[in-house]
């Protein structure tokens, strides 16, 4: 049997893009799935689909809204057992993310999902982790949370570099309680946030990107390693696109 098998994980940002399909991965590896995310309509289709091959159920849920949160974890740990894995991938932008357009609620908000709602998912999950002495955390942030892009805005480069070194700081603490955080560093992926560009991007460039798909696959591999492996950081871009 599968050690993964009827382990639970909690996917945030699951309604869409790489959310979704990290989700319908881990399903498809057995475990036991909690989808979070804003959209109820969203999170429903994902969850019917993994239901076909998989158990899932979804949570309505503003990472950004602590109570909420917390509330949420709570129902997770009643309805479906302690979580083991957290992935944290919710993410948004806005089409105006130069300083000279970004408006202050835009700021707030973007940083709000980004680090806070990060924070507030990991200070939920890591109770019962800690309990249990083992448990892994991936977050997926971005190149942008490595360097600065000027595409990418002031907001959301400012909201991953939180988010990044949100993940190394825990990482160092909780390592020593059996539990793993690791940051996923993606370039361009074919999302739908790609809707919130201040340019539309062609298909052809879309078809160039990494694909929600090829981050699924990634998060697998993290999953699948023993125990004793740490991976602290992952850096992947599609093949045009240099890191540096």
């Amino acid at each position: 049997m599968n050690e993964t098998k009827r382990r639970v994980a909690v996917v945030t940002g699951g309604g869409s893009g790489i959310g979704e399909a990290v989700a319908k991965a881990l399903a498809r590896e057995g475990f036991s799935m909690a989808i979070l995310g804003r959209t109820e309509e969203k999170l429903r289709r994902v969850a019917q689909d993994i239901q076909s091959f998989g158990e899932a159920a979804y949570f309505v849920c503003d990472v950004s809204d602590r109570r909420c949160v917390d509330h949420v974890f709570a129902q997770i740990v009643e309805r479906m057992g302690t979580p083991w894995l957290l992935v944290n991938s919710a993410g948004i932008n806005v089409v105006n993310r130069s300083m000279a357009t970004l408006a202050p609620e835009d700021w707030d908000r973007i940083v709000s999902v980004h680090a806070t709602g990060t924070y507030n998912c990991i200070r939920a999950v890591l109770p019962g982790m800690r309990e249990a002495g083992s448990g892994l955390i991936i977050n997926i942030s971005s190149i942008a949370g490595k360097r600065a892009l000027e595409l990418a805005g002031a907001a959301y480069c400012a909201g991953k570099f939180a988010m990044t070194a949100l993940g190394m700081a825990a990482g160092l603490e909780e390592r020593h309680r059996g539990i793993r955080i690791t940051n996923i560093y993606p370039g361009e992926v074919n999302t739908p946030i790609l809707e919130q560009r201040p340019e539309p991007v062609p298909q052809e460039r879309r078809e160039q990107m990494l694909q929600p798909e090829d981050l699924a696959e990634i998060v697998l591999s993290i999953v699948r390693l023993p125990p004793r492996v740490h991976v602290w950081e992952v850096a992947v871009t599609p093949l045009y696109q240099p890191y540096a």
